[in-house]
């Protein structure tokens, strides 16, 4: 495993990786002037255990809520993908359950979409509109992973010494015993891998047939509440044996009030129709977008293709679900100011 990782064809994919939409960067530059010379000494320091992971530039974002986020080197984010694409995707995937949702090749948010609308038609069609779902989402999630439990966790399905050399280094490149950087792509498998056995659970055990998780959100379906309440209690004493706790928005409701998951409100009606309505700060968030776009055009400090792409990538994302009069009033608004310009 080791050996795809440190191979050279290996990192010079994961650096074609990792410069996507980054060629500006002064990292980047500064890696593509001698990219032959920089990736034979990575290749070197990994080969003889001498990597180190620099220091990483932390932020805050605030949508849709405030995180701190922790991004990795350009050098780090080359192997990231070496190590990705050659050992994690392969091997992670297969403890996954089909409905974890996230970060794998041919899911993401819309397939997790899809795969709600299939467990509630299903439910429907078996019981009616008549249900309960319980909706969990964790506090916190990303910081609150333990450290040692996920090597644990890891160390279960990876035997290699040096693949494990290389993971643990990355796991333990931010301070303290717990918590995992938001920033890294590795991250984003080990927060699925986390909770996979809890994803194997709640099917073999508690034997829920409509369940899907993306990373921290999921849901279950099924027609008794008591039932629901027990799967509930069951959740927190798994939870609390990783660390972790579920936060105030975890509630179990009737089925025809439907959910808010992966930016969309879905809900059965009576007569068996599936119904995604946009979240509304999905809505109030691209308005402000376009407002100040229309300023940023005018003085240049936006083009009018970043302004298509963000327009196009939330219309891309809104047309999953019932929003045509939505859709039709914010493209309105995107055609008024790009005209305005002209």
């Amino acid at each position: 495993m080791f050996e795809k990782i440190t191979d050279f064809e290996s990192l010079y994919k994961g650096y074609k990786k990792a410069k996507l939409g980054k060629t500006t960067k002064k990292s980047v530059a500064k890696f593509d002037t001698n990219v032959i010379e920089a990736l034979l000494l990575l290749q070197k320091q990994l080969i003889e255990k001498t990597y180190t992971i620099s220091e990483y530039n932390s932020f805050y974002v605030y949508e849709p809520k405030k995180r701190l986020i922790q991004a990795n080197s350009f050098k780090d984010k080359v192997v990231e993908h070496s190590l990705c694409d050659n050992v994690m995707n392969e091997v992670f995937e297969k403890q996954f359950i089909y409905d974890n949702y996230a970060s794998q090749k041919g899911k993401g948010t819309h397939f997790g979409l899809d795969r709600l609308r299939e467990h509630m038609r299903s439910y429907y069609r078996k019981n009616g509109a008549d249900g309960w779902i319980l909706k969990c989402d964790i506090t916190k999630y990303f910081y609150s992973i333990n450290k040692n439990i996920l090597k644990d966790k890891i160390k279960k399905i990876i035997n290699d010494p040096d693949v494990l050399w290389l993971i643990d280094l990355i796991i333990d490149s931010v301070p303290g015993e717990v918590g995992i950087p938001i920033g890294n792509q590795t991250s984003q498998y080990f927060a699925l891998l986390y909770l996979s056995e809890f994803d194997h659970y709640v099917k073999e055990n508690l034997r829920i047939k409509y369940y899907g998780r993306y990373v921290d959100d999921f849901f279950m379906i099924h027609k008794d509440k008591e039932y629901l309440k027990y799967c509930l209690s069951k959740t927190n004493e798994f939870m609390e044996s990783l660390g972790l706790k579920l936060n105030k928005k975890t509630q179990i409701v009737p089925l025809k009030n439907g959910i808010d998951i992966l930016g969309f409100h879905t809900y059965i009606t009576e007569t068996g129709k599936v119904i995604r309505k946009l979240r509304r700060r999905s809505k109030t968030k691209m308005n402000r977008k376009l407002k100040k776009f229309k300023d940023k055009l005018k003085t240049g400090v936006v083009t009018r293709d970043d302004v298509y792409a963000s327009w196009q990538s939330w219309n891309a994302h809104a047309s999953k679900g019932n929003t045509y009069y939505i859709r039709k009033k914010i493209k309105n608004k995107y055609d008024e100011i790009m005209n305005s310009i002209e």
